[in-house]
């Protein structure tokens, strides 16, 4: 059986997110192992635990916005604000995830991809606001300077081609895939000290 494009892409998010999870999980185990052989709390351990976390966080955020969204998953809310919290925790950015009720897993992995987007646009932090309307979802991000990335949101609309994305701003491809094949436009307001996406 064949897969089209967007569902290779889908798998191969999963898979790397679930092959990842287990070496972060052992590593995790061994620092509560060696901290309950009595050793000595140091920068080192410190660093170590550290690390381990933020890419725990990371993964639980790609594989939502990255992975595989079986029709008919729902995510709670008490899951999304969990995840989108470690994912931001200590960082300049502020979350405020408005609706309140389990939603779709493809709709809130169209959201994360969105915040994502938004974030790439904010290098000094700020605050991005999710709601959602029955099927209309509006993010709002506020801050006091943002990046120039006017090419990218010309990418979401489909005015740029999504194989020019480089790399690091691959979230706005596969938005934009995503949103096309969810049959609806999505649309960028830019202010002063404003970003809004709806979709």
């Amino acid at each position: 059986m064949f897969h089209d494009r967007q569902t290779l892409s889908d798998l191969i998010g999963s898979r790397i997110c679930h092959d990842l999870i287990s070496p972060l999980g052992a590593i995790s185990n061994g620092l509560e192992l060696l901290t309950m052989t009595g050793i000595e709390n140091s920068p080192e351990l410190d660093l170590i635990a550290q690390s381990v976390e933020n890419a725990n966080s990371k993964i639980r955020f790609f594989r939502i916005a990255y992975g595989r969204a079986p029709h008919g998953t729902t995510l709670a809310r008490a899951e999304i604000c969990s995840v989108l919290g470690d994912y931001f925790k200590g960082g300049r950015h502020q979350i405020d995830w408005k609706p309140s009720h389990e939603l779709q897993r493809r709709e809130v992995r169209l959201a994360f991809l969105a915040i994502q987007c938004l974030e790439s646009a904010m290098p000094f932090g700020g605050l991005i606001e999710i709601a959602v309307n029955g099927q209309a979802w509006e993010l709002s991000a506020k801050s006091d300077k943002f990046r120039d990335q006017s090419p990218l949101w010309a990418v979401l609309s489909g005015e740029n081609r999504e194989d020019e994305v480089a790399a690091s701003d691959v979230q706005f491809a596969v938005f934009a895939s995503l949103a096309q094949f969810r049959k609806t436009k999505p649309m960028v307001e830019q202010g002063a000290d404003a970003i809004t996406l709806r979709f």
